[in-house]
């Protein structure tokens, strides 16, 4: 009732106002029927606030987003769903949803007058060009009576969550090397048709189940070797996603890092969709296995929150990588590196894997002058050179390139060499 009171408008004060005034009169003229008049203007506006003091018990809030998980750019629908769960009638109501700033201003929606146990639905859309988890709410509701002499705001508690993900590009069909765990193609054949004395093995680590000892192979290379015969055919991958912060360049959604996500998660999406156990792995600590059937959607919601970080360094994330590693495909996006951190990632080539990593020259997403602009172009090619002697397989990245023209180079094998001698050759002759 308190509460009640506290929102009277000024339509309600003014009929307290006249109530006081009337009773007044009436005391001093001696006035009965002044009373009565009195004592209807001071009951209207307390009743008024009691009904609406009472509401908050008697609405009850739905919303609905469709879609809750939307690419960037892409919009997303809220539907309100308003129910009435008194006997009485509501007045006009003003709906307000609260928003971040990121996905636009507040809506605020006109509802008409609801009757007893009705209910309405009003809709609006939001869009953010920005990655992220976003809330949508609390909703808050103006209540009015009837005859407008009171009026309060309620906020419901629930809020829902959009989350924007980053865009996801298709990719062409390509074979790529090194696609089953531990042994690429050829040695993942040679287990079928050889049988146990040619499985595939590795070294024994901590836990694994002594029954799967191959004592051949321990034997004849004088450490305890365990079989992994045992999924010969399972196409594994890990998708490496580099947040160096000191590694990208740009701001906003143009910025070099929002392309290396977007590649990310593009690729990560079709890999899934060919059939590989995935694993992504961001230097920012996260780690997920996305072999479950909502493995996309784990990883398009990690890729929509991930953020650069300036504590991160090459040597954590090759760390962090191998902790898990079991062979198979590796697939890096990286910002510019220098020459010693390209040298680290060679500590990814352990256990037969295959090495794809897609180096963005991040300095062309600056506007740098002609001496600035030589000086990065030899760096990033050195790094790249020194990555390719490693045995990674090495894709070029600047700004303006499109992931699905550079989808195919993963799988074009033969011409590393021509590459490595073309960057050779730059490095040389920058040095020259």
């Amino acid at each position: 009732m308190r509460e009640g009171l506290r929102g009277l408008t000024t339509r309600g004060r003014s009929f307290l106002a006249a109530a006081v005034a009337a009773a007044i009169s009436a005391g001093i003229l001696g006035e009965k029927d002044l009373l009565r008049v009195a004592v209807l203007l001071a009951v209207l506006p307390l009743l008024a606030a009691a009904y609406v003091g009472r509401s908050r018990y008697k609405l009850a809030c739905n919303r609905s987003l469709d879609p809750h998980r939307a690419p960037v750019g892409a919009s997303s629908r809220v539907v309100l769903r308003l129910q009435n769960l008194s006997r009485l009638p509501t007045g006009t109501l003003l709906l307000e949803d609260r928003l971040p700033y990121a996905l636009g201003s507040r809506p605020r929606v006109v509802l008409e007058r609801l009757g007893a146990h009705q209910a309405s639905s009003v809709a609006y859309t939001v869009r953010a060009d920005v990655r992220g988890r976003y809330e949508v709410g609390p909703l808050v509701v103006r209540l009015t009576d009837p005859f407008g002499l009171c009026e309060l705001s309620r906020a419901f508690p629930s809020v829902d969550h959009l989350t924007v993900i980053p865009q996801v590009t298709p990719l062409p069909p390509v074979r790529l090397p090194g696609e089953y765990a531990g042994s690429g193609d050829s040695r993942a054949r040679s287990v079928a048709v050889h049988g146990e004395d040619d499985a595939a093995t590795r070294e024994y680590r901590m836990g694994d189940d002594l029954r799967r000892v191959h004592w051949k192979s321990t034997a004849r290379t004088g450490e305890l070797m365990v079989r992994r015969e045992e999924q010969p055919w399972e196409s594994r991958a890990t998708v490496v996603l580099d947040t160096r912060a000191y590694g990208h360049r740009g701001e906003g959604p143009t910025a070099s890092f929002e392309w290396a996500v977007s590649a990310a998660a593009s690729i990560a999406v079709h890999l899934r969709q060919s059939g590989y156990k995935l694993r992504l792995v961001t230097g920012s600590g996260a780690d997920v296995d996305a072999s479950e059937a909502a493995g996309d959607g784990l990883l398009l919601d990690q890729l929509a929150e991930v953020r650069l970080d300036q504590r991160v360094e090459v040597g954590g994330l090759v760390q962090r990588v191998r902790q898990r590693s079991d062979g198979g495909l590796i697939i890096g996006l990286f910002g510019s590196l220098s020459t010693a951190e390209a040298e680290l990632l060679a500590g990814l080539r352990a256990n037969g894997a295959t090495c794809v990593g897609f180096v963005i020259n991040s300095s062309t997403w600056l506007s740098l002058p002609e001496k600035a602009r030589a000086e990065a172009e030899r760096t990033h090619a050195a790094a790249a050179l020194a990555l390719l002697q490693s045995g990674w397989r090495v894709i070029g990245v600047d700004h303006g390139s499109q992931l699905p023209g550079l989808w195919p180079q993963a799988a074009r094998g033969s011409q590393g060499f021509a590459l490595r001698a073309a960057l050779a050759e730059t490095v040389a002759g920058g040095m020259r």
